[in-house]
């Protein structure tokens, strides 16, 4: 059975859609089949990111709605070997319930070794469904004390929710920036400030922006692909450093 983490950050702007996309394609990487849940109902962005659009027939609510079977609104990534999409409904009012995606993703863990929820931004109802079936969380957070306060509410409602293991992931970080702007006097601070235990360090990297423009999954060779391959090995158990810095 496949474990399902939700990835999610509670404020927008984060690039906590990145982070799964790529997060995805690392676990491919590395022989796994991933199924990637797209949860922003009407404001999708995954099939972008990850070359799909245009092939998209179904998506979430036509499974739900019975329209089709659930094999057939899930569609590979041709950039990665064993990534696979499920695409966020096209309207909103379409968003699934926490109850049946809790049945969605018990029906989905047979087939896959992870499934990766992407939670829309806020805390709404969308939140809520994307979190109900995970039995692990990743938090992504900017390093700055606006993003690092919202990712301390986030982490309350998940541990409300039962999910214990919840893993802080700092997105776009900059040395100089960090250091010289934000206040922090190191990473211990950011992890204090959100109540959250450090598992990656994704460096800005400008590479993640080329890659989501051509609809394929960062470049192994770039920083951000290197983190991100680092938290998969560290997602299943492997005991590895964070990387420079």
């Amino acid at each position: 059975m496949g474990i399902v983490t939700v990835i999610t950050s509670g404020k927008g702007g984060v690039g906590k859609s990145a982070v799964a996309a790529g997060l995805g394609a690392a676990l491919a990487r590395r022989g796994r089949r991933v199924l990637l849940i797209d949860m922003d109902a009407g404001l999708r962005s995954l099939d972008y990111m990850l070359g799909t659009s245009c092939d998209l027939v179904y998506d979430l609510s036509d499974v739900v709605t019975g329209n089709c079977e659930p094999s057939k609104a899930v569609y590979p990534c041709g950039g990665s070997n064993g990534l696979f999409l499920l695409p966020a409904p096209q309207n909103p009012e379409d968003a699934v319930s926490p109850d049946i995606m809790t049945q969605l993703c018990r029906v989905f863990s047979r087939y896959y070794d992870h499934i990766l929820m992407d939670c829309p931004a806020g805390l709404g109802r969308g939140f809520q469904s994307a979190i109900a079936p995970a039995q692990r969380a990743l938090v992504v957070s900017t390093p700055d004390p606006l993003c690092l306060r919202d990712a301390d509410k986030v982490r309350r409602l998940l541990e409300d929710r039962g999910i214990s293991e919840i893993r802080l992931v700092v997105n776009r970080f900059h040395a100089k920036s960090f250091f010289r702007l934000e206040g922090f006097e190191d990473l211990d601070a950011v992890i204090d400030a959100c109540g959250i235990q450090l598992i990656a360090v994704i460096p800005e990297d400008f590479a993640v922006a080329r890659s989501a423009v051509k609809g394929v999954p960062v470049s192994g060779k770039s920083a951000a692909a290197k983190a991100l391959h680092r938290l998969a090995a560290r997602l299943e158990g492997e005991d590895v450093p964070l990387g420079p810095l």
